[in-house]
């Protein structure tokens, strides 16, 4: 019967998850100006405990790699203390969490660099603005990371990846996704360089096989995800044959046999990118683990998707926002409850901790 199969459970490598009904990584940014996760958050990923598994909003490796005003970061010690309760709660009300692992590249500001410029694959601007403690600003030009420096920024993950596992959590997911320091390296559009790192598709692969195999050697293949967003132009990160480039990156990541594939990717009847449609059903043909997709989804719109086998499993984002108890709003054909975009990345309980749950509402 329609509908049935999202509530199944599903094993995602190591991780057994009683449903696929999972929440997407979202940037909430109630950490400390230090990063350092607080007892707020605590309460918002254990409101959500239910979801079949939480993937954490973007938390940053490294200084360097952070650029957005309180959002969480794991590379150090107070950071890992903090997270510690925050994934124990979680279990303790029956979830399960992995860590999604972030390098903004260009997209951090010089202002969270002490003034120092960003680094990416080549030395190129992003279109829009930055968000700020001193308000929006315009992006700065990057840099272009020494072919030495990349072994630094490898070693960036893997600590992460290793604090992950001492916060406890039951794996990690790497951010290559929506114009980040992956996503970079992988597009013609944003990397233009000339050695190892640069060209061919094959060497634009380079840095995101190296940090998966890096993450697969700290914490496993079956705890370790990656997220992609095969689209055309994602914070004016583009590629000149998006088709190809993502094909042959799940064909990669295929090989190393990681846990799941999380996709931002729009659905085969949106009218957004109809050039892309295909682009997905040939990551499905390419990859044989767990396939998650993730685009403003709807029940019904994720349960057909599900039944038909084009996916594994859902990661809702604004959904699992405004509705801490998606799964049983769902499963009891309940009224949403709608997210106040305002309160996407402001402070306090409000907009982040008092979504009712629906036996309240």
């Amino acid at each position: 019967m329609l509908m049935l199969k999202l509530f199944e459970p599903i094993t995602i490598g190591a991780i057994h998850a009683p449903n696929r009904i999972l929440m997407a990584p979202m940037t909430r940014g109630r950490a400390t100006h230090a990063h350092v996760p607080t007892a707020l958050m605590r309460e918002y990923y254990v409101q959500r405990a239910s979801a079949g598994l939480i993937i954490t909003e973007a938390t940053g490796i490294s200084q360097q790699g952070l650029g957005w005003p309180s959002s969480p970061g794991i590379w150090s010690e107070e950071q890992v203390a903090a997270w510690r309760p925050i994934v124990s709660a979680v279990h303790a009300a029956g979830g399960r969490i992995v860590s999604q692992l972030w390098h903004m590249g260009r997209l951090v500001h010089p202002d969270f660099l002490a003034g120092h410029r960003p680094v990416s694959a080549s030395a190129t601007t992003a279109p829009d603005w930055a968000h700020t403690y001193s308000g929006n600003q315009l992006y700065a030009e990057s840099r272009a990371l020494e072919y030495g420096e990349i072994r630094s920024l490898v070693s960036d993950y893997r600590r992460a990846a290793e604090n992950a596992l001492a916060a406890g959590f039951d794996g990690v997911e790497l951010h290559a996704a929506t114009g980040y320091l992956i996503d970079q390296f992988l597009r013609d559009g944003t990397n233009k360089r000339l050695d190892h790192y640069g060209g061919s598709i094959e060497n634009r692969l380079r840095l995101l096989i190296e940090v998966t195999q890096a993450l697969i050697d700290t914490v496993g293949a079956d705890r370790t995800g990656v997220r992609l967003s095969p689209n055309d132009d994602s914070q004016g990160c583009s590629d000149s044959n998006s088709a190809e480039l993502f094909a042959r990156a799940a064909t990669e990541l295929n090989q190393l046999k990681i846990a799941f594939l999380e996709l931002r990717a729009s659905r085969p009847e949106s009218t957004l990118r109809p050039a892309l449609r295909q682009v997905v059903p040939a990551i499905r043909r390419a990859f044989n683990g767990t396939l998650i997709l993730n685009s403003d989804y709807t029940f019904e719109s994720a349960s057909r998707t599900v039944e038909r086998g084009e996916a594994d499993a859902i990661a809702f984002g604004r959904a699992f926002l405004a509705n801490p108890d998606l799964p049983i709003r769902f499963a009891r054909n309940g009224r949403l409850n709608e997210p106040d975009v305002s309160t996407f990345y402001s402070s306090g309980h409000a907009g982040y901790t008092d979504y009712p749950a629906l036996a309240r509402t």
